[in-house]
């Protein structure tokens, strides 16, 4: 019988959420004639809409015409880069204008409302990109019948970079070429197939201009509803992932009830791989999907006899129902693994492996020389930045630094008060695992160049100074020990700001006060700053430590091309294989997810992410100056945690460890909540993904256990009654119930809306 199960938030976030968790399991009763496994009919072809009416801004340049404008500043996308007219992304056609000179070729949305065919739809498909910012914003669909629905629509920005279309470099205000890797988005929009669509009111967001956000529309594509069943595959892909580690490979695919009825246990829906060589090891069952509803199946593939890694067949990923093919995609699909390659084309090919999106939940650690000042003004700066501010006349760093310390003091005469003298590493990945995360990353050097490691590089490292200690060593050995289920991550600055080799802020370090020269403590200097130092780091790390990931932090000079090479090799090639990930500021286009920090994403974006920010309000790095009323309370953890995880995202929680290794209380405290809200309430978090109807509606926020339930999660109290508002795939049979309370709940289903007595 299919099955809804509910939790209340418990612990220190007090009950601010609710959890509703929609477990389908098969019964006679729940099943109709119709669910035999036979009877399928071809979906419906979906129908891109042309926008060229509605076109309002220009923003795509060629090498020849330079006449756009896409973000207001006078940025645009390389036309020589992008497709135009129709084109297919991820199995949708769509219509794409054209960079001609003095074409329109984007909608910027304004609230412009855009006629539809009439007829009836699952939903709206959008390309779309953002400048200035993720922005988005509410749409409406308008019926023939004078009704409306209405859901968020937002893109990424063009510079994150996460897109499935990206171009490798943008044009300047003067038609010259950025090499900053730009992208376009997808988005979508849910459409009620029961009644009559015939039109769509885009987000109001603002016309382009330097600072503002603005959502672009590219190009929009209806899925028309199907009747009786109906499934649609696509998107089907081969990746470089494995399920698990030294596991299969995995092809994914994308398959969509658009049919009218709900798939379930008699209809025996099994998803695999047909393509010469090849055989499918882990297919896929779909076990119940709702009219409308879609899963992101993962497959997994093994080659049949000899085969080379990286040859490249023709294939097509095929679902069957009771053993008859109902439908398929048809996708060139590359068998094995190849070695990784020093280039974007080749590292591309490398996705966010699955541990990291189902984790959902990590600890970033800053913990360095910085520790030791640890103050900034509250709320305003990052502590961490301490040495950069003292840069700055103006900075209340600058007079605070010369009033505690006095002028004569250099930033390096705070190293030997690094002493880690209290540090119990053991203690520290036991508070993760209590936190209920899944992964941390500690910051193996940060801007001010010391390193946490027995670096052979330089002597500006913990082990010869300091602690006179290898951090990431014991750390590390710590969490393999007694923590083995954490994945073991580094943050690494690829500049520091004064390193005399290649100084970011552009000079060598210096007296503040004076101006006059300071050593750069442990540093030989003199040498090829990228070729000598940055990547012989690096290699350290990846060959010594063995990291599970790199966070990559502000780009630059590198060679990471060839770093990047190495560490995804040295993890696929180990004598037992792992999956690793790495960011999108490491100075290269090739990225595994995308790092909002301070913020996060307005609506879904379907590239993973991952937003990071720190307990204390505007700060990574320990500031005593903030009081412990100021940092977020468990409350505000666990509701940042959902809306992130709802959004296709990952949150990176900073602490900041005192220079004696010790974590201030009030951070415990916080983790700690956090953990026993998730010890109750994980399993809405941990392995779901984002439902691909809508990711919000007010307070309230979805994710999905595939085949297993679904999950709204309540911000506020609900009070006696719960209202969603939301196409919520729900069957006269199913259960609701609250995470952590044994009973089901009533519920009923009231003007559209699912109403639940809590």
């Amino acid at each position: 019988m299919p099955e809804l199960s509910r939790r209340q938030m418990l612990g220190m976030a007090g009950g601010a959420a609710l959890a509703v968790a929609a477990t389908h399991l098969p019964s006679a009763a729940a099943q109709t004639a119709q669910d035999s496994g036979t009877g399928f009919t071809p979906p419906p072809a979906p129908i891109p809409v042309a926008l060229d009416p509605y076109f309002n801004n220009d923003a795509i340049d060629t090498a020849s015409a330079h006449d756009g404008n896409f973000d207001g500043s006078g940025y645009t996308f390389p036309g020589e880069e992008l497709p135009s007219g129709q084109t297919t992304v991820d199995g949708i056609p769509y219509l794409l204008g054209t960079a001609a000179p003095g074409a329109k070729n984007t909608v910027v949305a304004v609230g412009q409302q855009v006629d539809l065919p009439k007829g009836r739809y699952l939903n709206v498909l959008f390309l779309v990109a953002s400048s200035y910012g993720t922005t988005g914003g509410t749409a409406t669909v308008h019926y023939a019948d004078g009704s409306t629905t209405q859901g968020d629509v937002g893109g990424p920005d063009w510079y994150t970079n996460a897109g499935p279309i990206t171009t490798p470099y943008r044009y300047t205000p003067s038609g010259s070429k950025d090499q900053s890797p730009v992208s376009i988005g997808t988005a979508s929009l849910w459409i009620d197939p029961t009644r009559d669509a015939v039109a769509l009111t885009l987000p109001n967001t603002a016309q382009p201009a330097p600072n503002v956000s603005s959502l672009h529309v590219f190009a929009l594509t209806l899925q028309p509803a199907g009747s009786g069943k109906s499934l649609v595959v696509r998107a089907s892909t081969s990746t470089n992932s494995t399920l698990t580690d030294g596991g299969p490979q995995s092809v994914e695919a994308t398959v969509l009830n658009a049919g009218s009825v709900w798939l379930g246990a008699r209809d025996e829906l099994a998803v695999g791989v047909a393509a010469p060589s090849t055989r499918t090891v882990a297919p896929v069952a779909i076990r119940t999907l709702g009219p409308g509803e879609e899963q992101r199946v993962r497959i997994g593939i093994a080659p049949k006899g000899n085969v080379t890694p990286g040859t490249i067949v023709d294939g097509a990923v095929v679902a069957r129902s009771v053993g008859t093919s109902v439908a398929s995609n048809a996708a060139k699909l590359t068998l094995g693994i190849p070695d990784y390659q020093p280039s974007e084309a080749s590292l591309g090919t490398h996705q966010a492996p699955y541990w990291f999106d189902d984790a959902k939940f990590g600890i970033f650690i800053h913990w360095g020389v910085y520790s030791v000042p640890g103050w900034a003004p509250v709320g305003q700066e990052y502590a961490e930045w301490y040495w950069q501010h003292l840069d700055n006349p103006n900075d209340p760093t600058y007079a605070y630094h010369a009033n505690t310390y006095g002028k004569d003091f250099n930033y390096d005469d705070f190293i030997p008060m690094f002493t880690a003298a209290k540090w119990d590493p053991r203690s520290w990945v036991q508070l993760f695992e209590d936190a209920g995360a899944e992964y941390y990353a500690l910051t193996s050097k940060h801007h001010e160049g010391f390193a946490l490691w027995d670096s052979k590089v330089s002597d500006r490292n913990a082990v010869k100074m300091g602690p006179k200690r290898d951090i990431i060593k014991d750390l590390f050995a710590a969490s393999r020990e007694y923590t083995p289920q954490l994945r073991n991550g580094l943050y690494f600055s690829l500049p520091e700001w004064y390193n005399p080799d290649n100084p970011w802020m552009g000079h060598a370090p210096r007296n503040p006060y004076t101006l006059e020269p300071v050593p750069y403590t442990g540093y030989q200097a003199g040498r090829d700053f990228v070729k000598d130092y940055q990547a012989p780091q690096l290699r350290e790390l990846i060959y010594g430590y063995d990291p599970d990931l790199i966070w990559y932090d502000i780009g630059g000079v590198n060679d990471n091309l060839h770093v990047v090479a190495d560490f995804l090799n040295h993890a696929k090639d180990r004598s037992h294989p792992k999956e690793v990930t790495f960011n999108n500021r490491g100075g290269i286009a090739a990225h595994d997810f995308t790092t909002p920090e301070y913020t996060t994403y307005p609506n879904t974006v379907v590239a993973k992410w991952e937003s990071s920010r720190g307990l204390d309000p505007f700060s990574y790095g320990i500031n005593r100056a903030t009081p412990d009323n100021d940092y977020m309370t468990a409350e505000e953890v666990v509701h940042s945690l959902v809306d992130i995880v709802s959004k296709n995202g990952n949150f990176l929680l900073d602490i900041g460890p005192n220079f004696d290794g010790t974590i201030p209380q009030v951070m415990q405290d916080r983790l700690r909540a956090t953990g026993a809200w998730l010890r109750v309430n994980g399993e809405s978090i941990y392995g779901t993904t984002y439902w691909s109807r809508l990711a919000q509606v007010g307070n309230l926020r979805f994710t999905v256990k595939q085949n297993e339930a679904f999950y709204i999660s309540s911000l506020e109290q609900p009070g006696d009654k719960l209202i969603v508002e939301a196409p919520v795939p729900i069957r006269p049979h199913d259960r609701v119930s609250m995470l952590g309370y044994p009973h089901t709940l009533d519920w009923t289903i009231q003007n559209g809306s699912l109403v639940i007595n809590v």
